[in-house]
């Protein structure tokens, strides 16, 4: 990879961000990367994300800030950062980097070895990789979750979920064109979009720690359910041609 744009989509992080910037500068600079950009999109905070990543900004010309109009949701901020992207590559990471951004290097020679479009980390297929665990009733609905959403979608994975994927620089942008959900459920859509496109994705075991202060909530959860047979809907009505 000869460049990469690294999308982090954010709300209200004020206090997660300087040591994700941090974390994220530290493993540029210790990479050969041609060209490199962090691209921190900012969903409509009401605290001072914003002004973090201005100032860190000031010290990284790596570090570019783009604000959503007004709170989006996660996949408006996601798709927001995939068409703004310059690197080859695009990968978008959770901006409390619970997938640590060193694991960036296992979905890189992941792509290497399989000629792939891109890939997705994933905490199913190597649970000792998971450094902390969510809670029971988590895991649980996330596994119940993954039977449904194969059973709808017919895709082959075993974690759609995880905040950590990349994707070459026009594969990113062609799904971001079509992709229709703003919210929590773009991650299965974005995907299935990418196998009717036939974008070879491959699913990558990734070290993973669970971080207190998710903006997913249970009723976030629940909804979930429903994004799957939106997204058959959404292919039956021609959406995504």
């Amino acid at each position: 990879m000869q460049s990469i744009t690294i999308v982090i989509p954010a709300y209200n992080e004020e206090s997660r961000l300087p040591a994700t910037l941090q974390a994220v500068g530290r493993y540029l600079d210790g990479k050969s990367f041609a060209f490199a950009e962090i691209v921190v999109v900012d969903d409509g905070s009401r605290d001072g994300t914003a002004a973090v990543v201005e100032k860190h900004a000031l010290s990284d010309p790596r570090i570019r800030l783009l604000k959503n109009p007004g709170n989006r949701g996660k996949g408006y901020a996601v798709r927001h950062g995939m068409q703004e992207a310059r690197g080859e590559w695009v990968l978008f990471s959770d901006a409390d980097l619970s997938a640590p951004i060193e694991e960036l290097d296992r979905l890189q020679e992941a792509i290497a070895f399989a000629s792939a479009d891109g890939a997705i980390g994933s905490r199913a297929l190597n649970r000792k990789l998971v450094g902390k665990r969510q809670s029971a009733f988590r895991e649980f609905s996330g596994r119940v979750f993954n039977l449904a959403m194969r059973l709808v979608t017919g895709l082959p994975y075993r974690d759609t979920q995880c905040g950590f994927k990349i994707f070459r620089r026009d594969v990113a942008q062609s799904l971001a064109a079509a992709q229709q959900s703003d919210g929590f459920g773009f991650d299965v859509e974005i995907l299935y979009i990418a196998k009717k496109r036939r974008y070879r994705i491959i699913e990558v075991p990734v070290r993973w720690f669970n971080v207190e202060g998710t903006k997913v909530s249970l009723w976030n959860g629940l909804a979930a359910f429903a994004d799957p047979l939106r997204v058959r809907w959404n292919d039956i009505k021609g959406l995504y041609r």
